[in-house]
This record gives C-alpha cells, sequence and structure tokens, in this order.
C-alpha cells in the first residue's frame, strides 16, 4: 500500500504543478519524464501512463470532482482536488486493467474518510444514470459513454459498496486517542512589594518678586530713526523736483508736450535733434538728393524743350477705362448665369444617374444573397461532413496513443544518448587542441624574450650643414632651409605693410567723400527745412485767418434763442434778492497739495514754451 500511496503522492504533485492557460500537456509530459528518470521502469509506467489520462480526460474528471464539492464534499479542502481527480480516473477508465484488490489497496493507502466520501458519491447508481451520464454526453457521444464508462462502474458497483462498508468498520474500530487528564492550578500568594515610609514634607520657598525695569525714554521721545527718515523724505523730494524740472527743461524738441488741462503746445517742425549717421545712410541719402535733383533737371529740360499737357490723354484713357470695365461687366455676368444654367443640368444628370444606381443595387443585392444562402447550405453539408471525419479520427488517434508515447520514449532515450556521446568526443578534442595551442604559445613567448634580451643601439649623429645627397632637384641641408624661411618671411612682412598703407589711404579717400557727401545733404536739408517752414507759416495764417460768416439760418435762429435766454436770466437776476456771499469751505490737504502740483507743472510748461520762442526767434 505504500508502494501505491507513494505513486498516488507523486502524480498529485505533478498536477499541481501543471498550468492549464500556459503548459502544453505534451510538452508537459516530457518534463515530467525527464524529472522520474531516477524511479524504476515500472514505477515510471504508471505514474506516466495516469498522468497522461488525468491530462487527457481532464474534462470529465472535472465534472466528477466539481460536483462533488457542490453536493457532498463542501467539508473537504481544495488541496485534495488532484487526488479526487486521480482517484476518479483509476475507477472509471483504469478499474478493469488494475483489478479490484490493486485498487482497494490504492484506496486504503489515502485517507479513509475522503474516500468513502467520494466512492459513494461516484457509484451512486442515480448519479451514475443521470446528471453524470449527461454531462459526458455533451462531451463525448452518447454510445461511447454508456458503453465505455458507465456500464463498467455500474458492474464494479457491488463490490465497491462492499469496500465503502469495509473502510466504514476500520474507521469504527478505531480507537480513540486518550484524553489526558488537566493539571488543576494551585493558587499562589502575591509577591508584593514592601510600601516605603512616607518622607517629610518640605516647605515651598517663599516668592521673590523681581525688581521692574524702567520705563525707556523713547516713550516720550520721538526715536532718532524717524527723524532720519523724515530728512531723507525731504532731500528725495527736492531731487525730484529738480530732476522734473531739468526733464523739462531738455526736453526733445521735435515732441509736443502736454499739460494737464485742455490746451496744446505746437512745436515748430524745423526743431529736431540731429541724429549721427552710419555710412550707409549717408551714401542712401546723398544718392536720393541726387536723384531728385536729376529729376528737376530733366523735368525743366522737357519744358524748355515745349513739352505738351496729358490732360486730353488723361480724360481719353477714362473712357477707355470705363468702357472696358463695362464689357467686363457684361461678360461676367454671362458667366455667372452661364455657370447657373450648367449647375441646374448638372443636378438633374446627378439625380438620373442615382435612380439607376438604385436599381442596380438593388438587382445586385437579390442576387448576391441567393449566392450566399447557397452558399451557407454548402457551407453547413462540409462542415457536418468534416466533423463526421474528425471524430472518427480522433477515436483512431486515442487508441494509438499510449503505442506512440512509449515508442517516443523509447526514440528520445537513444537520441540522448548518442548526444552524450558525441558531446564526450567533443570535449576530448577541444582538450587536445587547447593543449597544442598552449604549447605554441609557450615557444612564442620565449622567442619574443631571445629578441628583447638582444643589444640594440638607440642613437643617431645628425649634421645640419650636411646635404643629404639624395640626388633631388633643389637639395639644402637644414640650416640653408631656415635662412630660406627667414628671408621668405621679411618679404611677405614687407607685402602686408605695403598693403595696409594702400588700406588707410583708401579709408582716408572714402572718410573725405562722407564728409563732402554730409555736407552736401546738410545743404538740403537746410533748404528742404525753409521750404517746409514757409509751407507751416502759410498754413498757420490760413487757420488763424477768421472765416465769413454764417449764414444758415438754422446758425442764426439758435444764437437768437441763445440770446433771448441770456437776456431773460439777466432779468430774472436783476430782479431778485442779492444773497450774501457764502464763506468759503476749508479745503482738505490732499487737494491743496494736487493743485500746488499742477500750478508747479503749469509754471514748468509755461517756462519751456518761452525757451522755445526764443530758440525759434534766434
Amino acid at each position: 500500500m505504500a508502494y501505491y500511496g507513494k505513486c498516488i503522492e507523486t502524480v498529485i504533485e505533478q498536477l499541481n504543478k501543471f498550468k492549464p492557460e500556459k503548459d502544453i500537456p505534451e510538452q508537459f509530459l516530457e518534463a515530467a519524464s525527464t524529472s522520474l528518470q531516477t524511479l524504476s521502469p515500472q514505477k515510471q509506467a504508471f505514474i506516466l501512463e495516469v498522468l497522461s489520462g488525468c491530462l487527457e480526460y481532464r474534462k470529465l474528471l472535472a465534472v466528477v470532482v466539481d460536483a462533488f464539492y457542490v453536493r457532498a464534499g463542501w467539508l473537504c479542502r481544495r488541496a485534495d482536488y488532484n487526488l479526487f481527480e486521480v482517484i476518479c480516473y483509476l475507477a472509471t477508465f483504469q478499474l478493469d486493467e488494475l483489478g479490484f484488490q490493486l485498487f482497494s489497496d490504492i484506496i486504503r493507502s489515502q485517507p479513509l474518510d475522503k474516500m468513502c466520501k467520494f466512492l459513494g458519491f461516484l457509484f451512486n447508481p442515480l448519479s451514475l444514470c443521470s446528471w453524470i451520464k449527461d454531462e459526458w454526453s455533451l462531451i463525448y457521444e452518447t454510445a461511447h459513454v454508456s458503453e465505455n464508462w458507465i456500464d463498467p462502474l455500474m458492474r464494479w458497483q457491488p463490490e465497491v459498496q462492499e469496500l465503502i462498508k469495509q473502510l466504514e468498520k476500520v474507521m469504527t474500530n478505531q480507537s480513540p486517542l486518550p484524553k489526558t487528564k488537566a493539571k488543576v492550578t494551585e493558587p499562589k500568594e502575591f509577591n508584593l512589594t514592601v510600601p516605603r515610609p512616607r518622607a517629610i514634607p518640605v516647605p515651598e520657598p517663599v516668592p521673590v518678586m523681581t525688581k521692574p525695569k524702567p520705563i525707556p525714554r523713547s516713550t516720550y521721545h520721538p526715536p532718532k530713526e524717524q527723524e532720519q527718515l523724515e530728512m531723507t523724505r525731504r532731500y528725495n523730494r527736492w531731487k525730484a523736483e529738480e530732476l522734473l524740472l531739468k526733464v523739462n527743461i531738455e526736453e526733445m524738441r521735435c515732441a509736443v508736450p502736454r499739460s494737464r488741462g485742455t490746451t496744446l503746445v505746437q512745436v515748430i517742425p524745423a526743431l529736431y535733434t540731429l541724429v549721427k549717421l552710419n555710412t550707409a545712410a549717408i551714401l542712401r541719402e546723398g544718392s536720393l538728393y541726387q536723384r531728385q535733383v536729376e529729376k528737376e533737371l530733366q523735368r525743366v529740360d522737357k519744358l524748355v524743350d515745349g513739352a505738351g499737357d496729358f490732360s486730353e490723354f488723361l480724360e481719353w484713357q477714362k473712357k477707355m477705362q470705363a468702357k472696358d470695365q463695362e464689357e467686363a461687366l457684361a461678360a461676367g455676368e454671362c458667366r455667372r448665369l452661364q455657370g447657373k444654367l450648367s449647375r441646374e443640368e448638372a443636378i438633374l444628370a446627378r439625380q438620373l444617374l442615382r435612380q439607376g444606381n438604385k436599381q442596380k443595387a438593388d438587382q445586385k443585392k437579390e442576387e448576391q444573397t441567393a449566392e450566399l444562402m447557397q452558399q451557407c447550405a454548402e457551407r453547413r453539408l462540409q462542415e457536418e461532413r468534416s466533423m463526421k471525419e474528425l471524430v472518427e479520427q480522433v477515436i483512431e488517434v486515442q487508441k494509438n496513443v499510449k503505442v506512440a508515447q512509449m515508442k517516443l520514449l523509447k526514440g528520445r532515450r537513444q537520441i540522448v544518448q548518442e548526444v552524450i556521446e558525441e558531446s564526450r568526443e567533443l570535449l576530448q578534442r577541444t582538450a587536445e587542441a587547447a593543449k597544442e595551442e598552449q604549447k605554441r604559445r609557450c615557444e612564442l613567448i620565449a622567442q619574443h624574450r631571445a629578441l628583447e634580451t638582444q643589444p640594440m643601439r638607440k642613437g643617431k649623429l645628425v649634421d645640419l650643414t650636411q646635404i643629404p645627397g639624395y640626388g633631388l632637384e633643389g637639395e639644402m641641408s637644414v640650416v640653408e632651409l631656415r635662412e630660406r624661411l627667414a628671408l621668405l618671411k621679411e618679404t611677405q612682412q614687407r607685402k602686408e605693410e605695403e598693403k595696409r598703407d594702400q588700406i588707410i589711404q583708401a579709408k582716408r579717400a572714402r572718410s573725405q567723400g562722407l564728409q563732402n557727401m554730409v555736407e552736401q545733404i546738410s545743404l538740403c536739408r537746410a533748404a528742404m527745412g525753409r521750404s517746409a517752414a514757409l509751407r507751416w507759416e502759410q498754413k498757420k495764417a490760413q487757420s488763424a485767418a477768421p472765416g465769413p460768416p454764417s449764414q444758415d439760418q438754422r446758425v442764426l435762429e439758435l444764437r437768437r434763442r441763445i440770446e433771448e435766454s441770456a437776456a431773460e436770466r439777466r432779468k430774472q437776476a436783476a430782479s431778485g434778492p442779492i444773497s450774501a456771499p457764502r464763506a468759503p469751505r476749508p479745503k482738505p490737504r490732499a487737494q491743496l497739495e494736487s493743485r500746488h502740483w499742477v500750478e508747479l507743472q503749469q509754471s514748468r510748461e509755461r517756462r519751456l514754451r518761452a525757451l522755445q520762442r526764443s530758440c525759434v526767434d534766434a
């Protein structure tokens, strides 16, 4: 019994390692066979046969074991799941081959209470003929299930029932373990510490009042920091006023300063600040003035030669342009109408094409549905035939699985032996090759060391004044080469100095030309400034001249109404009592300060205007 118990334990361990999500049964069996090489051949064959059967009929066994846990084995552990699978496999598929005696020995090697429950559940005739048969028929054919599995189980039912009764008797005859009498606890006294005697209390010391600090002087006198801050504030204010005055005086003359009121101060546009020009700006402005002068000269020459007026040509050109525009508008309108017409025609053609396509699509759809129905019927017939053939092939393969497994194991063992022999030969060859390589390296090292021990001449005397004498053209010694290089360097420096002098002279000439051009530009600017000033004076005189009085009736009517209302107001003021003058209300400090700043700003603006007028007069 111990022999079969160990075999069953080995099978259960292998089943615990199997994971159906990751492992493949064939590969798992190969790995298990390699791990069981240490066991005897008989034991190994039994374990592999049971393991392969459990993996092959895993679905059938799972049906029974799951139902057992739900109906009868709810108190059993889930760790015994694989044990029940193995027992179910042996009872269903291997009971005829093993024999009842060997099967009973295997059952007795396992826990008796679990085996009684499971065998009673499995060999229940009601369960076998009802739901077990139905569940197995969903996986395999009904005839195959009833002939090969259900009927043998029903035949072995009487013997199994007797085995169950024997196991129950054994369980009842087992003497229970003797109960040991518990010791009675004996009470003991507590080992308490003796309290110490109380000490005499020490009187508390009388608190002494600390002497208060005198009142600081800063309480009644302002601090020095505040005075310093006030002085710095006044100094900063005075400095800000000075800076503001300086900025307003030295303001750009081309700017237009604005006062806080509504008045706007105008500055003569001729007063502008000079801007420093670079070379590009000078050349650009000089060329601009030159082009302007050339254009003016050309215009004067044409007038002297008797050039005519272009007014008639311009009028004719306007008429022709208007005519061309009318023609272009008419042509555009024609194109627009033509586009609209083509759009309507395209819409109509699209509708006709859509209807025709719809009819064709309906016809084609009907034809396709008929073809698809016919193809589906043919496909179903083919699938049914292929399923029948597949079932027959599976049955044949299941019969020959065991023989194929044994052949496969023998072939693999032979392959392993051949590989081991080949590896041994390769190891011997590699060892011999390594020895030969080591000998060759030792010989090379000895040769290198012998060469290193030989004396060698390191230094070599060189004469720099000697010519090598190779027979080349221009051959010279090192000293002569150095002298020639020094001469070449001197000539190169002399050429650089000459070139530098030429560049300086060119720069001077260019700067002189630019200076002349700047003088010419300043003259042109002065002339243009004078002309601009004259135009501005004329414009100012025109704007200052009073216009003619307005003769519009609406304006006169409004003026008359205003005069009447003013006269009426004066009459009412003269007829009413004269009220006493109201005492002035004291203004707050902030308002006075803002008014002071406004007056200061106005005074500075007036001073700035006076300075500008003096500059203009000068």
